[in-house]
Protein backbone atom coordinates (compact mmCIF):
# COMPACT_ATOMS: atom_id res chain seq x y z
CA UNK A 1 0.00 0.00 0.00
CA UNK A 2 1.40 3.26 -1.00
CA UNK A 3 2.39 5.30 1.98
CA UNK A 4 2.94 8.95 2.88
CA UNK A 5 6.01 9.18 0.65
CA UNK A 6 4.16 7.90 -2.55
CA UNK A 7 1.62 9.97 -1.75
CA UNK A 8 3.12 13.29 -1.06
CA UNK A 9 5.20 12.88 -4.20
CA UNK A 10 2.50 12.03 -6.52
CA UNK A 11 0.37 15.17 -4.63
CA UNK A 12 3.57 17.26 -5.34
CA UNK A 13 3.19 16.48 -9.45
CA UNK A 14 -0.55 16.33 -9.72
CA UNK A 15 0.10 19.91 -8.18
CA UNK A 16 2.42 21.19 -10.82
CA UNK A 17 0.39 19.37 -13.34
CA UNK A 18 -3.65 19.50 -12.28
CA UNK A 19 -4.53 23.17 -10.55
CA UNK A 20 -6.13 25.19 -13.09
CA UNK A 21 -7.57 22.34 -15.37
CA UNK A 22 -11.20 22.07 -15.73
CA UNK A 23 -12.74 18.82 -15.90
CA UNK A 24 -14.82 18.54 -18.69
CA UNK A 25 -15.86 14.65 -19.01
CA UNK A 26 -16.00 11.35 -16.36
CA UNK A 27 -16.45 7.81 -16.87
CA UNK A 28 -16.85 5.07 -14.15
CA UNK A 29 -15.70 1.69 -15.15
CA UNK A 30 -16.07 0.20 -11.91
CA UNK A 31 -18.98 1.56 -9.83
CA UNK A 32 -17.42 0.23 -6.72
CA UNK A 33 -14.62 2.30 -6.51
CA UNK A 34 -16.89 5.22 -6.37
CA UNK A 35 -19.47 3.86 -4.25
CA UNK A 36 -21.81 4.91 -2.00
CA UNK A 37 -22.18 7.56 -4.21
CA UNK A 38 -23.74 6.58 -8.10
CA UNK A 39 -21.53 6.82 -11.12
CA UNK A 40 -23.98 9.70 -12.29
CA UNK A 41 -23.80 11.59 -9.59
CA UNK A 42 -20.22 11.25 -9.55
CA UNK A 43 -19.62 12.79 -12.81
CA UNK A 44 -22.46 14.86 -12.51
CA UNK A 45 -20.11 16.66 -9.44
CA UNK A 46 -16.92 16.51 -11.08
CA UNK A 47 -17.72 17.28 -14.70
CA UNK A 48 -17.01 21.56 -14.98
CA UNK A 49 -15.08 21.68 -12.04
CA UNK A 50 -11.73 23.59 -12.28
CA UNK A 51 -8.99 22.32 -9.50
CA UNK A 52 -8.00 24.55 -6.89
CA UNK A 53 -5.83 22.66 -5.17
CA UNK A 54 -3.58 19.52 -4.38
CA UNK A 55 -3.21 18.70 -1.03
CA UNK A 56 -2.88 15.44 1.47
CA UNK A 57 -3.53 14.04 4.71
CA UNK A 58 -2.35 10.80 5.91
CA UNK A 59 -2.61 8.26 2.75
CA UNK A 60 -4.84 10.34 1.41
CA UNK A 61 -4.71 12.43 -1.88
CA UNK A 62 -7.17 15.46 -1.40
CA UNK A 63 -8.52 17.36 -4.92
CA UNK A 64 -9.99 20.09 -4.29
CA UNK A 65 -12.06 21.54 -6.67
CA UNK A 66 -13.90 25.19 -7.56
CA UNK A 67 -17.44 23.75 -6.82
CA UNK A 68 -16.79 23.42 -3.46
CA UNK A 69 -16.15 19.40 -3.13
CA UNK A 70 -12.84 17.91 -2.60
CA UNK A 71 -11.98 14.51 -4.49
CA UNK A 72 -10.44 12.17 -1.86
CA UNK A 73 -8.46 9.43 -3.56
CA UNK A 74 -6.79 6.84 -1.46
CA UNK A 75 -4.88 4.48 -3.71
CA UNK A 76 -5.19 1.23 -0.69
CA UNK A 77 -3.30 -1.66 -2.49
CA UNK A 78 -2.71 -0.99 -5.90
CA UNK A 79 -3.98 2.06 -7.15
CA UNK A 80 -2.25 4.46 -9.40
CA UNK A 81 -3.53 8.20 -10.84
CA UNK A 82 -1.32 8.55 -13.90
CA UNK A 83 -1.45 11.04 -17.01
CA UNK A 84 -3.05 9.78 -20.48
CA UNK A 85 -3.38 11.21 -23.87
CA UNK A 86 -7.40 11.00 -25.23
CA UNK A 87 -8.05 7.25 -26.57
CA UNK A 88 -4.73 5.62 -25.26
CA UNK A 89 -5.50 2.79 -23.09
CA UNK A 90 -4.47 2.52 -19.50
CA UNK A 91 -4.76 -0.82 -18.09
CA UNK A 92 -7.10 -1.55 -15.12
CA UNK A 93 -8.89 1.87 -15.54
CA UNK A 94 -11.35 2.12 -12.90
CA UNK A 95 -12.39 5.92 -13.04
CA UNK A 96 -11.24 8.48 -15.92
CA UNK A 97 -11.29 11.91 -15.74
CA UNK A 98 -11.07 14.46 -18.97
CA UNK A 99 -9.30 17.78 -18.81
CA UNK A 100 -9.13 20.38 -20.86
CA UNK A 101 -5.86 20.54 -22.10
CA UNK A 102 -6.23 17.11 -23.98
CA UNK A 103 -5.35 15.10 -21.00
CA UNK A 104 -6.77 12.66 -19.01
CA UNK A 105 -6.10 11.50 -15.29
CA UNK A 106 -6.60 7.29 -15.06
CA UNK A 107 -7.50 6.08 -11.85
CA UNK A 108 -5.76 2.84 -12.14
CA UNK A 109 -6.27 0.13 -9.99
CA UNK A 110 -5.73 -4.01 -10.85
CA UNK A 111 -6.98 -4.88 -7.18
CA UNK A 112 -10.17 -2.78 -7.17
CA UNK A 113 -9.53 -2.14 -3.60
CA UNK A 114 -9.16 2.03 -4.00
CA UNK A 115 -11.80 4.14 -3.44
CA UNK A 116 -12.80 7.69 -4.89
CA UNK A 117 -14.79 9.95 -3.00
CA UNK A 118 -16.60 13.10 -3.11
CA UNK A 119 -17.14 15.57 -0.07
CA UNK A 120 -17.69 18.80 1.31
CA UNK A 121 -13.86 20.63 0.91
CA UNK A 122 -15.46 22.61 3.91
CA UNK A 123 -16.35 18.89 5.88
CA UNK A 124 -12.82 17.14 4.89
CA UNK A 125 -11.30 17.73 8.41
CA UNK A 126 -13.86 16.18 10.04
CA UNK A 127 -14.44 13.19 7.48
CA UNK A 128 -10.71 12.29 8.60
CA UNK A 129 -10.63 13.73 12.29
CA UNK A 130 -9.44 10.10 13.27
CA UNK A 131 -6.44 10.46 11.23
CA UNK A 132 -3.16 11.45 13.84
CA UNK A 133 -0.85 14.14 13.30
CA UNK A 134 1.18 14.64 10.73
CA UNK A 135 4.63 13.44 10.87
CA UNK A 136 6.28 16.31 8.58
CA UNK A 137 4.67 19.42 10.26
CA UNK A 138 6.21 20.84 12.65
CA UNK A 139 3.39 20.54 15.71
CA UNK A 140 4.98 16.55 15.86
CA UNK A 141 7.63 16.63 18.41
CA UNK A 142 9.18 14.37 20.73
CA UNK A 143 6.74 15.53 23.27
CA UNK A 144 3.83 15.23 20.94
CA UNK A 145 4.63 11.57 19.61
CA UNK A 146 5.62 10.62 23.51
CA UNK A 147 2.10 11.34 24.82
CA UNK A 148 0.43 9.59 22.19
CA UNK A 149 2.79 6.44 22.94
CA UNK A 150 2.36 6.74 26.78
CA UNK A 151 -0.79 4.65 27.09
CA UNK A 152 0.15 2.02 24.13
CA UNK A 153 1.41 -1.06 26.18
CA UNK A 154 1.44 -2.48 22.20
CA UNK A 155 4.79 -3.21 20.70
CA UNK A 156 5.85 -0.45 19.19
CA UNK A 157 5.73 -1.67 15.34
CA UNK A 158 2.01 -2.30 15.81
CA UNK A 159 1.71 0.88 17.68
CA UNK A 160 3.02 3.14 14.80
CA UNK A 161 1.07 1.26 12.18
CA UNK A 162 -2.00 2.70 13.27
CA UNK A 163 -3.10 5.99 11.67
CA UNK A 164 -4.48 7.53 14.77
CA UNK A 165 -1.11 7.42 15.98
CA UNK A 166 0.99 8.74 13.29
CA UNK A 167 -0.77 9.73 10.01
CA UNK A 168 0.65 8.21 6.57
CA UNK A 169 3.30 5.49 8.19
CA UNK A 170 3.01 2.40 7.17
CA UNK A 171 5.03 -1.09 6.78
CA UNK A 172 7.92 0.05 5.46
CA UNK A 173 8.65 3.34 7.18
CA UNK A 174 7.99 1.89 10.10
CA UNK A 175 10.86 -0.72 10.35
CA UNK A 176 13.20 1.92 8.48
CA UNK A 177 12.23 4.58 11.01
CA UNK A 178 12.75 1.93 13.78
CA UNK A 179 15.78 0.91 12.53
CA UNK A 180 17.06 4.28 12.84
CA UNK A 181 16.02 4.68 16.19
CA UNK A 182 18.22 2.01 17.07
CA UNK A 183 14.59 0.49 18.91
CA UNK A 184 13.65 -3.02 18.61
CA UNK A 185 10.28 -3.72 17.10
CA UNK A 186 8.71 -5.81 19.97
CA UNK A 187 9.67 -3.21 22.67
CA UNK A 188 6.43 -1.46 24.02
CA UNK A 189 5.54 1.57 23.22
CA UNK A 190 5.35 2.76 26.91
CA UNK A 191 8.29 1.46 28.12
CA UNK A 192 10.21 3.38 25.75
CA UNK A 193 12.60 6.39 26.80
CA UNK A 194 12.70 9.86 26.12
CA UNK A 195 16.02 9.92 24.08
CA UNK A 196 14.41 6.53 22.18
CA UNK A 197 11.31 8.71 21.44
CA UNK A 198 13.51 11.63 20.21
CA UNK A 199 15.56 9.27 18.16
CA UNK A 200 12.37 7.43 16.73
CA UNK A 201 10.75 11.24 15.94
CA UNK A 202 14.23 12.10 14.09
CA UNK A 203 14.23 8.83 12.28
CA UNK A 204 10.47 9.16 10.94
CA UNK A 205 11.16 12.39 9.68
CA UNK A 206 14.44 11.04 8.11
CA UNK A 207 12.72 7.62 6.26
CA UNK A 208 9.42 10.23 5.11
CA UNK A 209 11.78 12.95 3.34
CA UNK A 210 13.90 10.68 2.08
CA UNK A 211 11.33 8.32 0.76
CA UNK A 212 9.46 11.48 -0.88
CA UNK A 213 13.33 12.54 -2.24
CA UNK A 214 12.96 9.31 -3.92
CA UNK A 215 9.59 9.27 -5.61
CA UNK A 216 8.59 6.89 -3.05
CA UNK A 217 9.33 2.73 -3.00
CA UNK A 218 8.40 0.13 -5.68
CA UNK A 219 8.30 -3.47 -4.84
CA UNK A 220 5.14 -4.22 -6.67
CA UNK A 221 2.51 -1.46 -7.70
CA UNK A 222 3.72 2.32 -6.83
CA UNK A 223 4.02 4.55 -9.78
CA UNK A 224 3.66 8.58 -9.78
CA UNK A 225 1.61 10.00 -12.40
CA UNK A 226 3.87 9.98 -15.44
CA UNK A 227 3.98 6.04 -14.88
CA UNK A 228 7.47 6.09 -13.11
CA UNK A 229 8.79 4.12 -10.51
CA UNK A 230 9.78 5.20 -7.42
CA UNK A 231 13.49 4.32 -6.46
CA UNK A 232 13.38 4.34 -2.52
CA UNK A 233 14.67 0.75 -2.44
CA UNK A 234 18.12 1.81 -3.30
CA UNK A 235 18.09 3.57 0.38
CA UNK A 236 16.38 1.05 2.42
CA UNK A 237 18.65 -0.18 5.20
CA UNK A 238 16.43 -3.26 6.55
CA UNK A 239 12.98 -3.66 4.85
CA UNK A 240 12.95 -6.76 2.93
CA UNK A 241 16.99 -7.19 3.12
CA UNK A 242 16.24 -10.65 5.35
CA UNK A 243 19.58 -12.44 5.62
CA UNK A 244 21.66 -9.71 3.54
CA UNK A 245 23.89 -8.03 6.47
CA UNK A 246 23.09 -5.25 7.97
CA UNK A 247 24.71 -1.70 6.27
CA UNK A 248 26.13 -0.62 9.85
CA UNK A 249 26.92 -3.63 11.60
CA UNK A 250 27.21 -6.33 8.89
CA UNK A 251 24.71 -8.79 11.14
CA UNK A 252 21.99 -10.61 8.77
CA UNK A 253 18.38 -9.03 8.94
CA UNK A 254 16.24 -10.35 11.01
CA UNK A 255 12.12 -10.90 9.74
CA UNK A 256 9.98 -11.45 12.08
CA UNK A 257 6.37 -11.13 12.56
CA UNK A 258 4.30 -8.24 14.19
CA UNK A 259 0.45 -7.30 13.96
CA UNK A 260 0.35 -9.98 11.20
CA UNK A 261 3.23 -7.50 9.41
CA UNK A 262 6.41 -8.60 8.17
CA UNK A 263 8.88 -6.78 9.86
CA UNK A 264 12.56 -6.64 9.45
CA UNK A 265 14.98 -5.31 11.98
CA UNK A 266 18.84 -5.97 13.21
CA UNK A 267 19.09 -7.81 15.79
CA UNK A 268 21.95 -6.17 17.05
CA UNK A 269 21.77 -2.44 16.09
CA UNK A 270 18.27 -3.02 17.76
CA UNK A 271 18.56 -5.13 20.79
CA UNK A 272 15.37 -6.26 22.52
CA UNK A 273 15.10 -4.81 26.39
CA UNK A 274 13.69 -6.20 29.62
CA UNK A 275 11.16 -4.58 29.28
CA UNK A 276 10.52 -6.25 25.84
Amino acid sequence: MPELPEVEYVARQLRAELVGRTIIAASVDWPRTVAPLEPDEFRARLVGARVTAIRRRGKYLLIELSGGDTLLVHRRMSGNLVFSRAGETVAYARVSLELDDGRRVVFSDPRKFGRLSLAATSDVPQTLGALGPEPLDDAFTASALAERLARQGRAIKAVLLEQSIVAGLGNIYADEALFRAGIHPTRPARGLLPGEIMALRDGIRHVLRTGIEHGGTTFGRHRDVFNEAGTNVEHLLVYRRTGQPCLRCGTPIQRMVVAQRGTHFCPRCQPPRSDS
